[in-house]
């Protein structure tokens, strides 16, 4: 599924975010990322992501080569995933409906079938009930469902989150993290930073641990 081999990001003003990582991230796996403030989690997600290329180093997504595609193939692959940040950057005069919705409609998906699969992400995440409300209507767990909902509606293969509970009390945290270890048993590849080490701890997953940009062995 994710291959970094040898993995170098540097940026214009000559700091060093990563120092060639390398990892294999199976399909099907769940893993956790962690490592100190700047110690390079979020850049790699990015680079896994394609938001970012590496500046020396190869990344290889399902066999595919991240360095080499063109600005046109870029999207193809990101809808193979599905991206959550810690803020889930909600439109605040769009109902929870509609946020979820727009995911489906900018990938081009036909109006008729948006309905049903909004509805279907919406249950998952327990925000059915929910559906006609805005944003600001919401706890911010709900909040933090609302972007999981956003990112899965398209039904990815590979989950990416960044910090998702960052802002959350622990109670929330561990609702969220049984949310991917739920969408993780059906099968969905699911990559999480999180300094969040006892409730990583708790998931007995793999983790990756990366130091001032290099990964811990």
């Amino acid at each position: 599924m994710i291959v970094f081999d040898r993995v170098t990001k540097k940026y214009p003003n000559a700091q060093e975010a990563l120092n060639e990582v390398s990892f294999t991230v199976e399909t099907g796996e769940m893993i956790f990322l962690t490592g100190h403030s700047g110690a390079g989690k979020s850049t790699l997600l990015k680079l896994t992501a394609a938001i970012e290329k590496p500046t020396q180093g190869q990344i290889l997504l399902d066999g595919k080569n991240i360095n080499k595609l063109t600005a046109r193939q870029i999207p193809y692959i990101r809808r193979s995933m599905g991206i959550i940040f810690q803020n889930p950057l909600l439109l605040e005069d769009r109902t929870v409906f509609d946020n979820v919705a727009l995911a489906l409609e900018i990938s081009g998906y036909r109006s008729q079938d948006i309905p049903k699969r909004v509805r279907a992400a919406l249950d998952k995440v327990g925000l059915l009930k929910k559906e006609k409300l805005f944003p600001q209507a919401l706890s911010s767990g709900e909040q933090q469902r609302l972007g999981i909902a956003r990112a899965i509606v398209h039904k990815p293969t590979l989950l990416l989150a960044d910090e998702p509970t960052g802002n959350l009390d622990p109670d929330l945290s561990a609702e969220i993290m049984r949310l991917f270890e739920q969408f993780n048993q059906v099968g969905v590849t699911v990559l999480i930073a999180s300094h969040d080490l006892g409730l990583i701890a708790r998931l007995k997953k793999p983790i990756l641990t990366l130091k001032e940009g290099r990964l811990l062995e």
